[in-house]
């Protein structure tokens, strides 16, 4: 088999080089190739651990003010990383308004969690997401 591959390979070399002008070799166009299009077929197993159950619950477009890890706050204007890690430091929260009664706040800060209240959403802190310093760091950089 290995045989077979080292035949093909050096065949393949020899091809590109005894025939065709360099501005013609292309390793691959992938603008020629059509891909067709494929479903996927979601089946629920009937086991949901702790962690997949609460991101469900988190989910969508609003950051959860108990469980979104500080890095998420990015997507707000303004709100990373200063007033994000107040958030995180002064969780649980019951409520969204409860973010405006964090101690030290500024009223521009004020203003700016104002304005974004629709933005978030509360959920009972899991310790998936709480645990060590999961929320200060996931760990994803990009």
């Amino acid at each position: 088999m290995k045989q077979i591959a080292l035949v093909l390979a050096i065949f393949g070399l020899c091809l590109g080089f005894m025939g065709l002008p360099y501005h013609q070799a292309q390793a691959s166009n992938l603008n020629l190739t059509t891909w067709t299009s494929t479903s996927i077929l979601a089946v629920e197993s009937g086991k949901v651990n702790k962690a997949d159950k609460k991101l469900g619950e988190i989910g969508g477009e609003k950051l959860d003010l108990n469980n979104s890890p500080l890095r998420s706050f990015r997507k707000y204007r303004g709100m990373f990383p200063t007033i994000a890690s107040m958030i995180v430091d002064n969780a649980p929260y019951k409520k969204v308004e409860d973010v405006l009664k964090m101690p030290g706040l500024t009223e521009n800060q004020k203003k700016l969690l104002e304005a974004n209240l629709d933005n978030f959403k509360v959920t009972s802190p899991s310790d998936d997401f709480n645990e060590g310093d999961y929320r200060l760091n996931t760990g994803s950089y990009d």
